[in-house]
């Protein structure tokens, strides 16, 4: 695969060459940078229009839920011992378990979705500012994003076949990709409601600032207990999707730009299928 990567090459070969943790590492740190850089967009325009954000939060669902599949449940099912049910047993209880904690955890963790008055946050009641509930918000998204990518690091270094350098840097890849307007989405209305340019970019990316520890936990599990690795790619995969459903959707629908998401959507998902398919 890396004789045919192309462009992808020296990357490839560059993570190969490399310990696996720190491979999950700076993989996501990268996704955290690249979250910086969409926050950043807050020092070059005033706003932006409704519209865009609707398309670009629509391209993050679309690279989320193509990712949670390509990169995800398919290896978790074909690493996977047996024949028939017995074959997706690992990928359903991890999924289920992925979906499950992320659920727990939007009930106990106080957050604000974006384009929602402060009166619909979730989660404890607090009185924290509007800003910190609607960083924690994003945060929920990225915590399995790292994980799923930190996963996929340590199954290479457990030399599980099914687990490739081009697998991990392509969900890598994407992540970032769809992380980009994740910290445009989050600067811009916290720029909105007052905050200044500085504190609004300071919030975007600090929401992602989780991705390169979580990203760590992920390699470091996996190495040390390898039989875990299905459970933990679809653990991710359930995560993911569960943010999709519950957060990532219900946001793009709350105005007339559905159409303009749903293509974002379906643009977003042949990214990452091609992506992922073309180095993994």
């Amino acid at each position: 695969m890396i004789e045919n990567s192309g462009f992808f090459h020296p990357i490839l070969e560059f993570f190969q060459n490399i310990d696996p943790v720190l491979g999950a590492f700076i993989a996501t740190t990268f996704t955290w940078l690249v979250t910086a850089a969409g926050a950043g967009l807050v020092f070059l325009f005033k706003d932006l229009s409704r519209k865009t954000l609707d398309g670009m939060l629509g391209f993050t669902g679309g690279v989320m839920i193509a990712a949670s599949f390509w990169s995800l449940l398919s290896p978790a099912i074909e690493m996977s011992p047996g024949e028939g049910f017995v074959k997706a047993v690992p990928a359903a209880v991890g999924f289920a378990l992925g979906a499950l904690f992320l659920f727990f955890l939007d009930k106990l963790l106080p957050h604000l979705h974006l384009n929602f008055p402060s009166e619909k946050s979730e989660g404890i009641q607090t009185n924290w500012h509007r800003t910190i509930l609607l960083v924690l918000a994003i945060t929920l998204h990225n915590i399995p994003e790292g994980l799923a990518v930190g996963v996929l690091f340590g199954g290479v270094a457990a030399g599980i076949p099914e687990a490739s350098i081009g697998g991990a840097v392509a969900l890598a890849i994407g992540i970032g990709l769809q992380n980009f307007p994740e910290g445009t989405a989050v600067a811009f209305p916290l720029r909105r409601h007052g905050l200044s340019r500085r504190k609004s970019f300071f919030y975007g990316q600090l929401s992602a600032i989780v991705e390169p520890v979580a990203g760590v936990i992920g390699a470091l599990a996996v190495m040390q207990m390898q039989p875990i690795l299905p459970y933990a790619l679809a653990f991710a995969a359930g995560a993911m999707i569960y943010v999709v459903i519950e957060e990532v959707v219900p946001e793009t629908q709350m105005d007339k730009f559905t159409d303009v998401a749903t293509l974002g959507f379906i643009g977003g998902f042949l990214v990452m299928m091609m992506l992922d398919v073309g180095l993994g």
